[in-house]
């Protein structure tokens, strides 16, 4: 019997920290959602294409081909066959991603992806809507948050190792905007599951995120 895990909450709360640490310790396949979301933006940018315009991103869906695969323990995100893990993580590829992710069409598309992985793999998968929506009777849902301060700087942090240098003030402003369309989106929007374990992030460390919810998963 298969089991699978879901983290759910706003962006750099530590959904994909903790899951990619809950994925080895249980040897489950880590998917990162917001990753498949980041993709399409992408491709919408690259071809010129309005990321509000729900028609034209109709047309690119259609034959879109994502992958995520494990290269020396490292998630590497593939788009048309391309390895495009360092440019979905800029600013404007955020942006585009959740102007792409309200739209049905779209999310149906991801969905109807991430559950067919599910279906047949024990999954650790960490988005907006994992628990409510993509995978309502998971054995195991977290709900991650913290303030937007401190998501931000752990944001800034992440693209130095980039060697991507944006203001503080930015993220903080584009999270901000991220947070607003994914909880007011018309479908799926971001919420906590009400069998979700809400933890707070913002003033604990790795290790103690991670304790709790082991602690939870060992306990259930």
């Amino acid at each position: 019997m298969t089991f699978q895990i879901a983290i759910d909450g706003p962006a750099g709360a530590g959904k994909s920290t903790m899951a990619k640490i809950l994925s080895k310790k249980y040897e489950a396949i880590y998917l990162d959602t917001g990753a498949m979301y980041r993709a399409v933006g992408l491709k919408a940018v690259k071809m010129k294409v309005d990321t509000k315009d729900e028609n034209a991103l109709n047309n690119i869906i259609k034959d879109i081909n994502i992958k995520i695969a494990f290269v020396n323990g490292a998630q590497v995100i593939y788009l048309d066959e391309e390895d495009v893990t360092n440019q979905i993580r800029t600013p404007q590829i955020s942006i585009a991603a959740a102007n792409v992710a309200i739209f049905i069409s779209v999310r149906l598309k991801m969905v109807e992806m991430q559950r067919e992985i599910a279906a047949d793999n024990n999954v650790v998968m960490d988005g907006r809507d994992i628990g409510t929506y993509v995978l309502p009777n998971a054995q195991y849902k977290f709900y991650l948050v913290a303030d937007v301060r401190e998501r931000a700087k752990r944001r800034v942090l992440e693209l130095k190792e980039q060697n991507i240098n944006v203001a503080i003030e930015k993220i903080v402003e584009d999270m901000k905007y991220r947070d607003k369309n994914d909880s007011n989106r018309a479908f799926a929007p971001l919420s906590q599951a009400k069998d979700a374990i809400l933890i707070d992030t913002t003033n604990l460390n790795i290790t103690q995120v991670i304790d709790v919810m082991i602690g939870y998963i060992n306990e259930k």
